[in-house]
Parts: structure tokens; C-alpha cells; sequence
């Protein structure tokens, strides 16, 4: 296959997202610094901020609901603090932020950054509104290394022109023997991703970053730390306006007293839900005293939608545990967890109104699976659908146009679930049209399903299913499932592929 379906997302320079700053408060970002604004002078003659940052879970990314990402949000609402459009210009590495306020192709640079000396040198940091601290990681399967002249017999990789490097390079007059190797290729999920495959012993990441990435990667601990706590701020040319500079100093200190960093950091950087096996004993508890109170709405709203009520009641489950007042971090809400902009579209005018909520994630359901390739069939149209639902139907399309590239079939769920994966990969998603990914999180979303729509229909067998199943008084057995994991052999893009890279 061609590749031409790959198309760098916004790796170039100038190639920006411009989009209206109040689009903040409307993606349920309901919090103080919404209402209590500071009230800030807008710059004269200049109309979009641009802001550079770097792809990745703690930064910018795309979900199904549009762009996220702890940096964006807060570059969003300075955008909107200074009644200007804000244009994001994302690149794949470091050097690349470095050079692009240098030449004056950005206001800011927002990366989640640590404010070093040698940095220093060259930049202005604003006031710090993180602070982070750099962590050896290693493998679970080797000794832990108590110190660094404990590591000189492993394979050390980080991240070239990080903080990480510089503090490598100063540990190293103390410690001779202290070897890594660095490149600019890769970014922290890859490097976890090498270390858990055992390609590298030993990679360092700092520790919000980590608890972001942890549940994913199971044989990733924490050996120590190689540096006290470092502050986290944006950057600015030396000469940059100093009207600008003063405005993002205020509008900083501002968001650290009215909660707004408090409630970002709570959003995207707090304690992660561990992955866990799905507990057949504990859905049975939950089907016994909650789904009684619900199942003939269940029924009659999934009759209205020509849908199986097991499934629609296996997505509510896996959404809020059949919970009409379920609330997540990221402002999702109801039966359903339906957004602000997902329930005005259905014509949901409370999320927390059971039927409304049902109504409107049945009817987003089914407006998903009608856009669902027509050459996918049955059973795996609806696992495509699912999995749509959850991470958005472009990444999805991303995921089988990979599987396609390998020769594997994209419209056939088994396929198309070993790549989904891949949009979590720098080598891959700065390739494709929709960027960057959790693409493993779709695929135990479909399992997770899958699972629950099986127990429920050995529980509520059709008069077909009853019929034709054999008679058994056992109940299901607690269930293992796999980790969605990424094949070996997809760790690097093919050769035709490396051509373009």
C-alpha cells in the first residue's frame, strides 16, 4: 500500500489550530477562572497568539470531543483572558520549540518545560506554574538501581535537549562512567514503551508525566529520583513584548489563586486509575441492585433506536455503573457520561436525567454506526462503532488505514485492534491525520463491552438464544483479559514507511 495516507498533524511550522478562546467555558470547563476573570489590556495590533508546544498526553492532543491537553487548556484560556484567537503550532521534538522562538514563529513556547540555566541563557521564563521531578525508571524484571553508578551496566535513553540530558551530562563530572545515548526521535511514551519490550533498561521521565503514563505500562517503576524538584513554566524570547510578558505573569498568578492550575492539574496530571481485570462477581452485584430500576427504560429507549437493550445497557455500565449522577474530571456527566456539547447536539437538556441521558448516548450511538465504513459487517461494525464512541471516529480511521499499511484486514475489529495502539507512537501518529492517541484505551473499552454485553445476555437470553443454548446452572467464571499491547514487530515503521520519516 501507497503511503500516502500519511499526512504530518501540524509538524510544520505555521501550520496552526486557530480557534476562538471562548470555546473553553463551552467544553465544560466550568471553574472559577471562567466567571472571575483578571482583567487584562489587550495587546495593541495583534489579534492570535501563537503558541508553540509538542504533542503527548500532558500537553496537546485530539480526543473524539476536539483538541485537549493540559497546555492548550491553559494557553486557551490566556488566549481568552486577552480577547485573542489562539493558534497552536505543534512540533515532534525539542529543538524544534527552541528554534521556532528564536526565529520568531511563536509568542510562547508551552511544553511542559523545566526551567533550567542553560536555558536560561537563551530565554524568559514565566513564573513557574508547575513543578515536576525527574525519575530514574526501570524495568521490573532487573534489580533496582539505588544509585547511578548502579545503572553503567544497562542501556540509559532519554529524550535529547531535555532537562533530562543536561542533568545527565552534570551528574557525569561526578560520575565518570555514567553513559546514555539520546535522541530526538522519540518521545516519553515511546521510551516507556522500549522499556517495557526490554530494548532499554533504564529511561528518566518526570513525575507528572509518569503517573500519566504508568497505567499503561505495567513493568515501569520508579528506581529514584536524579534531581531535587524542578519548576515548570513557559518561555519567551529575550525580546519578547514586554506588554505580552507582563500579561502572562499576571494571568499565571492569577490562575494559581482562582484554582484554575489546581483544577488543571487535578484533570490531566492526577493519580491514575490502574488498569484493572473486570470482575464478572462484582457486575453481577451491580446487575442485581441497580439495573432492576432502570431495565425497562434501558429497554424502551433501545427499542426506540432499533439497538439490543444488553448492549446499550453494557455501554451505561462501563460509562457510570448505571449511575444517573456520575461525574468524571473531565466534566462528563450522567448514565451515558455525555459532554456539554455531545448533550446539546442530542437535545439532552439534563445529563443528569437518566432517560435523557440514555436517550442521547443511544441516539449518538447509532449516529456513530451509520458512519461506519459500509464494507465493515457484523459483529464488527458494532465493535467499530465502540470503540468510535469512545476515542473518535478519525482516530479509528487512522488505526485501519495502519492496519491496511501491514497487509492486515481494516475491517475486521481483531486486525484493527492490534494497531490502535500505534496512535500512542510518535514513529506513527506525527503521520497520520488525526494525530496522537490513547489508542490503547478504545480497545479495552470494546473488551470491557464486549464482556459485559456477554454476561447480560446469558442472564436475559432471547427466546432464539434460549433455544439453542445448552442448558447450564454455572455461572460465567471471573474472566481474565489481555492488556491491549503493541506487536514487536510494529515497534518501528516498515522500510517503505522509514523512507518518509
Amino acid at each position: 500500500m501507497s503511503t500516502g495516507f500519511f499526512t504530518p498533524l501540524k509538524t510544520k511550522l505555521g501550520a496552526g489550530l486557530c480557534v476562538k478562546a471562548f470555546v473553553l467555558c463551552l467544553l465544560g470547563f466550568a471553574i472559577t477562572a471562567c466567571k472571575n476573570t483578571v482583567s487584562i489590556e489587550p495587546l495593541q495590533q495583534q489579534q492570535t497568539l501563537k503558541v508553540i508546544t509538542r504533542i503527548g498526553p500532558t500537553t496537546y492532543y485530539q480526543d473524539r470531543h476536539g483538541p485537549t491537553g493540559f497546555e492548550y487548556m491553559l494557553a486557551l484560556e490566556f488566549a481568552n483572558e486577552l480577547g485573542m484567537e489562539l493558534e497552536i503550532i505543534s512540533v515532534d521534538n525539542l529543538e524544534d520549540i527552541f528554534a521556532a522562538l528564536r526565529n520568531n514563529q511563536a509568542d510562547i513556547a508551552a511544553a511542559g518545560l523545566s526551567i533550567t540555566d542553560e536555558r536560561k541563557k537563551s530565554f524568559r521564563f514565566s513564573t513557574p506554574y508547575q513543578n515536576s521531578t525527574p525519575q530514574l525508571i526501570y524495568r521490573s524484571n532487573i534489580d533496582q538501581p539505588k544509585t547511578i553508578d548502579d545503572i553503567n551496566n544497562g542501556k540509559l535513553l532519554v529524550v535529547a535537549n531535555s532537562s533530562h540530558a543536561e542533568k545527565l551530562a552534570s551528574l557525569k563530572k561526578l560520575h565518570p562512567e555514567l553513559t546514555w545515548y539520546e535522541t530526538s526521535k522519540l518521545d516519553t511514551g515511546d521510551l516507556l514503551e522500549m522499556l517495557e519490550l526490554g530494548e532499554i533498561d533504564y529511561t528518566i521521565v518526570d513525575s507528572n508525566e509518569f503517573k500519566v503514563h504508568r497505567a499503561y505500562y505495567r513493568s515501569a517503576r520508579v528506581a529514584f529520583d536524579i534531581a531535587a524538584p524542578e519548576s515548570i513554566a513557559w518561555i519567551m524570547r529575550k525580546d519578547v513584548n514586554q506588554k505580552l510578558f507582563d500579561s502572562m505573569q499576571k494571568f499565571l498568578k492569577s490562575s494559581k489563586k482562582n484554582g484554575m492550575l489546581a483544577h488543571l492539574n487535578e484533570r490531566f496530571f492526577g493519580p491514575a486509575e490502574e488498569v484493572k481485570q473486570i470482575g464478572s462477581r462484582t457486575f453481577y452485584k451491580k446487575m442485581e441492585r441497580r439495573l432492576p430500576k432502570y431495565l425497562p427504560m434501558i429497554q424502551k429507549i433501545a427499542d426506540e433506536y432499533d439497538m439490543d437493550w444488553r448492549l446499550l445497557a453494557a455501554i451505561s455500565y462501563r460509562e457510570s455503573h448505571w449511575k444517573p449522577r456520575a461525574k468524571s474530571p473531565t466534566g462528563v456527566r450522567g448514565m451515558m457520561m455525555l459532554t456539554q456539547i455531545t448533550a446539546k447536539e442530542m437535545g439532552v437538556t439534563n445529563r443528569l436525567d437518566a432517560e435523557q441521558s440514555l436517550r442521547g448516548g443511544a441516539q449518538y450511538f447509532k449516529k456513530i454506526y451509520k458512519r461506519v465504513a459500509s464494507t465493515i459487517e457484523e459483529p464488527d461494525r458494532t465493535w467499530f462503532a465502540l470503540a468510535s464512541y469512545n476515542v473518535g471516529r478519525g482516530h479509528v480511521e487512522d488505526a485501519r488505514q495502519i492496519t491496511d499499511f501491514f497487509g492486515d484486514n481494516p475491517n475486521k475489529w481483531v486486525d484493527v485492534k492490534k494497531h490502535l495502539p500505534l496512535l500512542q507512537r510518535k514513529a506513527w501518529y506525527a503521520y497520520t491525520k488525526h494525530g496522537y492517541a490513547r489508542g490503547a484505551e478504545p480497545v479495552r473499552y470494546v473488551q470491557h463491552i464486549r464482556h459485559y454485553y456477554d454476561l447480560l445476555s446469558w442472564t436475559y437470553p432471547t427466546e432464539q438464544e434460549r433455544l439453542a443454548a445448552k442448558a447450564t446452572e454455572n455461572l460465567p467464571v471471573e474472566l481474565e483479559f489481555e492488556q491491549a499491547s503493541i506487536d514487536t514487530n510494529l515497534l518501528a515503521p516498515s522500510p517503505q514507511l522509514s523512507n518518509v520519516l
